[in-house]
């Protein structure tokens, strides 16, 4: 009498690998210009709840430290430089930021947004 044997395939070390990584999910983009000490947009919104990565190009020749005490960053971004900040997630609300170099001028706001209103307003800006 012959008894019923299932194959096994070995796990091979590559399998093994794929199944010990986490499941990473696309992490948000977001882009702030700094030109003529000015940040562009002034005004940026986010989804609030979520990391996200912030990318800040220095259009200017000359250096700018990015300053949030809300978001609890400051960054020095070099002439014709960037610089990348990983932030969130965020509670909804407004997080201010400047440029410590030209405070007068070089300021800004970051809104996060909840879920509904952040889908609302990606709709509606939508290119």
């Amino acid at each position: 009498m012959r008894k019923n044997r299932k194959k096994v395939l070995p796990i091979t070390p590559l399998l093994m690998l794929a199944l010990t990584l986490p499941v990473v999910a696309e992490q948000s983009v977001f882009e702030l210009h700094i030109k003529d000490h000015l940040f562009q947009p002034s005004v940026l919104y986010v989804p609030a709840g979520e990391k996200m990565k912030l990318l800040v190009f220095n259009q200017d020749p000359s250096p700018e430290e990015f300053e949030s005490f809300s978001l609890n960053r400051e960054k020095v971004i070099l002439g014709k430089g960037k610089a990348t900040l990983f932030i969130g997630p965020l509670e909804p609300g407004k997080y201010e930021f400047f440029g410590e170099y030209n405070p007068d001028s070089a300021q800004g706001v970051l809104i996060a947004l909840p879920e509904q209103e952040w889908l609302q307003h990606k709709a509606k800006h939508a290119d």
